[in-house]
């Protein structure tokens, strides 16, 4: 089958059946032109590694385990090498396809391991024909045409489908007869679910209550861009996460001292340095007020002399003048 198929159209296949497998990373996607399946699943990036991790422990429940030992490695490629392991042990590939985990080979060999592993995994082609099937029903209800209609729903009242839609239903009711009416139940519940939640939309919404409003503000293209964008988001903090923030997360809690006399210590050893330190401060002050004593005794004139004050340097040198002359004179 993956022989006859292009990548466009093999791509669908894969992406279908993450959908039928429940995959939780691409829920929410809705992803509807090949080369965004192609970008997500054949382009390397975390989200893609992650949808290769979940499909590995969908197949194997002990990989989690091999997973987080892996995460702890010191050896960046050690996840990488256990999902090749994996496949080695499956028999799809080689424990040395590095390349093919991380997606650095044709996009053909990636989605043709993707599929083979995707068959492994439990449940997941026996929901692949009804997800098929409920696909075509909203592909059609999501059609061009039918948008005015789908507008109208968010309206109290609105006008009947038109035949062809009618005729969608009936023949859905039809083929689903035979079935058991358990999947009935849930299509109707589902269609039940839906409504209550646009009804609470436009409550919320004022710009949905407006009759100027165009109608085409309900737009598949609108959701598939705030699809795309949110995918960015989750792309951009995944590779955040990986280089920056999973060291911490990852990193053992602290060990706390069962020493109850430790705070004690401590808080001794704080009132010491507390002590002493305002102790250097005094020493700092004291020594600051002797500068400035010392600096006024020898720039303020206080000692009188000869009916004039002068400072004491002066002072000091005149009695140094008159030691020397009464010295020269008993000499002489």
């Amino acid at each position: 089958m993956a022989g006859a198929l292009t990548d466009r159209q093999f791509v669908k296949v894969v992406y279908d059946a993450l959908q039928a497998a429940s995959c939780p990373l691409v829920e929410g996607l809705y992803l509807q032109e090949a080369d965004s399946m192609l970008q997500l699943l054949c382009t390397p990036s975390q989200h893609r590694t992650d949808i290769l991790a979940w499909i590995c422990g969908s197949i194997n429940p002990n990989f989690a385990t091999s997973k987080a030992m892996s995460m702890r490695s010191k050896d960046p490629d050690a996840f990488t090498k256990e999902m090749a392991v994996l496949g080695q042990e499956l028999m799809l590939c080689r424990a040395g396809d590095l390349d093919l985990i991380r997606g650095d080979v044709s996009p053909h060999r990636q989605l043709q391991f993707l599929e083979q592993l995707l068959t492994l995994v439990p449940g997941c082609s026996k929901s692949a024909g009804h997800r098929t099937n409920e696909e075509m029903i909203l592909n059609e209800l999501c059609a061009d045409e039918n948008l005015p209609h789908l507008t109208q729903m968010l309206e109290p009242t609105f006008d009947p489908w038109p035949g062809h839609i009618k005729y969608m239903a009936s023949r859905k009711g039809t083929k689903s007869s035979s079935k058991p009416s358990k999947e009935a139940a849930d299509v109707t519940a589902l269609l039940q679910s839906t409504q209550s939640v646009l009804e609470q939309l436009q409550s919320e919404c004022e710009f949905l209550n407006n009759e100027a409003q165009s109608p085409g503000v309900f737009s598949p293209s609108s959701l598939r861009v705030a699809a795309c964008d949110l995918q960015q988001l989750m792309a951009t903090f995944s590779h955040v996460y990986e280089t920056d923030l999973r060291a911490y997360c990852s990193r053992d809690p602290p060990s706390f001292s069962t020493e109850t006399d430790i705070f004690q210590r401590v808080h001794q050893l704080l009132l010491t340095c507390n002590t002493e330190l305002e102790m250097l401060n005094e020493v700092s002050e004291a020594s600051a007020s002797m500068n400035e004593e010392v600096n006024r005794l020898q720039t303020q004139p206080r000692y009188w002399r000869r009916g004039e004050k002068h400072t004491l340097p002066d002072q000091l040198e005149e009695l140094s003048r008159r030691s020397r002359e009464f010295l020269s004179l008993l000499h002489s």
